[in-house]
């Protein structure tokens, strides 16, 4: 599953591909509204390879959860 999050002034997101299971979704989105309620100051995410990545709580503008073979497109789509 792709997780993309968007941080507040920042043009870019962060994107990670995490194991796509209910448990792992419902997890992370646990660490989501931990992070974005302030209970955490910083979310914790590690990504397939092994990947850490913080964002600060009071930073995330929001959360995305899709799946990667939706967003893998070829050609010249127009």
């Amino acid at each position: 599953m792709d997780i993309r999050i968007g941080v507040t002034q920042s043009p870019r997101e962060i994107t990670l591909e995490v194991e796509d299971d209910a448990a792992a979704r419902k997890k992370i989105k646990t660490a989501v509204d931990a992070a974005i309620s302030g209970a955490t100051d910083v979310l914790w995410l590690t990504d397939k390879k092994g990947r850490e990545v913080a964002v600060p709580g009071a930073k995330i503008a929001y959360v995305e959860f899709g799946s990667p073979e939706s967003d893998k497109r070829m050609g010249f789509g127009g």
